[in-house]
């Protein structure tokens, strides 16, 4: 619901609140006062586009600001929390739209910066305009359909949520069908592929890290004589030649070190430490001389070895050539084919199930189309019963409305049916599709009646949280006398379901307002025209008031007669304020 809307700077509007509360709120003010400015502000606030000739002349640039309440509207709180903006404790939140004169255009939603965008997306959800220039909505079949379900009721909307679920599993369905279909062959190529590849490493059967064991074994075979005269070198370092005469080596000059301390510690007891340190090397010395000495002993060349090493070697660079930088890499890349030819071969088996899926599901849907469509065709009857009804007290007697439902060329996701609203508008005459045949003044009182209809069945109701918001602008054009009268009545009573907002010309039609807002002009000779600030340019302004009591029967005989002190006219509006009263 509209609560409040702020304009500053706009065509002739320097300054103006326009308070908004629920029930029936009306705008009225003399031809040429600025009335479409209010809804040039608002169409703003809903993404409309920009126009910076609107801007008033002289001023840098036009805002206009509107608190809403959203606290019961879950996509527009979904909307404002994506944008990173915030609603307010009261479940209100505050939409602006800037126009600099030089064309460029800026809107907020909660607090954030958003496209324009954004605010156009939700204006469904908040506010719904009729107008002489805003006929769009009730001529797209879209739109049509959408008002027929809402009256059609509670448990045709549960219908079409069946139908709507099942549609959007089946359409998921038949991506993932065309997907496997259309992949087929790539599949089975990539099967074919690592089929080839996991045969060739069980032939080779390599081990893990067995590709760094050949490539040492290798090395140690093709350098085996250095190696083993290394190992005898080292071997003779530390014990000598056995073969040869006695020679100085690392275990002697050990052990002699060892005996000369030992020797000398009776005096030192001190040097014990370096005895015991010193045996142990001696030890030391003792065990690796015997490594030594047992590696020279199996380091003996082998051709044959080395053949078959650098023959295994080469098999296993054919593997890592083609699926990893190691035997490690290749045998994680085995098990990983394992996996996905398990899933390759699953395709079938998953193309069988999502095929009944399929069949299951399209049967489902053509059942409950079949009662969506009966569900619609008896709502149409009454709709167009309920509606002609309306249609006859809106100056309209003798006009009907047709809502035809009739198979669509595919079905979608709302079903199978294509709706129609034509107009019937005299007895005898061929029905005209609203789209093309309805005048703007007839679509007006149409889109009334269709509002009044759905309201009284109940469907148009959203909690008293978050009333849903409709704006007229002069629905009541090319109506007089009694006709007036009524448009005012049923105005009224959509009010009691919903917000309503009317600009009218009508007293009729004002008098059945629980609010009225007066659209005043007046010439600013201080104001900042052409020539400046204070240049007496006498630039027109425009400000918006409410009015009440005895300010709202001067506006109301004003319209009456054009003279607000008139005594007839004034008598006029007092009587007229009476009975809407009784009348509503």
């Amino acid at each position: 619901m509209l609560e409040e809307i702020a304009i500053e700077n706009l065509g002739v509007i320097r300054s103006a609140r326009v308070p908004l509360g629920p029930g029936l709120t009306v705008i009225t003010g003399e031809t040429g006062a600025g009335k479409t400015m209010v809804l040039t502000g608002l169409g703003l606030l809903m993404g409309g586009k920009a126009d910076p000739a609107t801007v008033r002349p002289g001023a840098p640039s036009a805002a206009v600001e509107g608190r809403v309440h959203v606290a019961a509207r879950p996509e527009v709180l979904r909307r404002v929390d994506e944008a990173g903006g915030t609603v307010d404790d009261d479940g209100t939140v505050v939409i602006l739209r800037t126009v600099a004169a030089e064309g460029r255009s800026r809107a907020h939603l909660g607090g954030r910066s958003v496209p324009q965008g954004v605010l156009a997306d939700i204006a469904d959800e908040l506010v719904t305009v009729h107008g002489q220039s805003d006929q769009l909505r009730l001529r797209t079949a879209s739109h049509q359909r959408s008002a027929l379900d809402a009256f059609a009721g509670a448990d045709h909307s549960r219908l079409l949520e069946s139908y709507r679920t099942g549609w959007t599993e089946r359409s998921a369905v038949l991506a993932e069908v065309e997907d496997l279909t259309a992949r087929a062959k790539e599949r089975a190529r990539e099967a074919e592929l690592l089929k080839l590849g996991l045969a060739e490493i069980e032939r080779i059967d390599p081990s893990p890290g067995e590709d760094a064991e050949l490539t040492a074994l290798v090395a140690r075979l093709g350098h085996a004589e250095e190696l083993r005269q290394a190992a005898q070198q080292a071997h003779e370092a530390i014990v000598g030649d056995e073969t040869g005469e006695p020679q100085e080596n690392a275990v002697v000059a050990v052990d002699r070190a060892r005996r000369a301390l030992e020797a000398a510690s009776h005096t030192d007891p001190s040097l014990g430490r370096f005895v015991e340190r010193l045996a142990e090397v001696g030890y030391v010395l003792a065990d690796v001389a015997t490594d030594v000495s047992s590696y020279a002993e199996d380091l003996q060349a082998d051709p044959t070895g080395l053949e078959t090493a650098h023959t295994r070697l080469a098999d296993l660079g054919t593997l890592t050539r083609s699926y990893g930088e190691t035997i490690d890499d290749v045998l994680a890349w085995a098990s990983d084919a394992g996996l996905r030819l398990i899933d390759l071969d699953d395709g079938g088996e998953r193309l069988r199930a999502l095929t009944e899926r399929r069949d299951e599901l399209t049967a489902r849907l053509a059942e409950l189309a079949e009662q969506i469509s009966a569900s619609r065709r008896a709502a149409a009857a009454a709709l167009a019963e309920a509606v002609t009804a309306e249609l006859n007290g809106l100056a309209m007697a003798g006009a009907s409305l047709v809502v035809d439902v009739d198979p669509a060329e595919e079905p979608g996701p709302f079903g199978a049916d294509a709706v129609t609203f034509s107009l019937v508008p005299h007895p005898g005459s061929p029905p005209r599709a609203l789209g093309k045949g309805a005048s703007g003044g007839e679509l007006s009182r149409v889109m009334l009646a269709i509002e009044v209809a759905l309201a009284t069945a109940g469907a148009a109701q959203d909690g008293s949280a978050s009333l849903p918001t409709f704006v007229f602008d002069e629905v009541d054009a090319g109506v007089g006398g009694r006709a007036a009268v009524e448009v005012g009545r049923r105005l009224a009573s959509l009010a009691r379901s919903a917000q309503v907002v009317v600009v009218t010309h009508l007293a009729q039609v004002a008098a059945f307002a629980d609010s009225q807002l007066v659209v005043t002009k007046t010439a600013d000779p201080a104001g900042e025209g052409p020539g400046g600030p204070g240049s007496g340019d006498g630039v027109t302004v425009t400000g918006v008031r409410e009015v009440t009591s005895e300010e709202r029967v001067r506006e109301l005989a004003r319209m009456l007669s054009g003279q607000e002190e008139s005594d007839a006219a004034r008598q006029h509006a007092v009587e007229l304020l009476r009975s809407s009263v009784v009348g509503r």
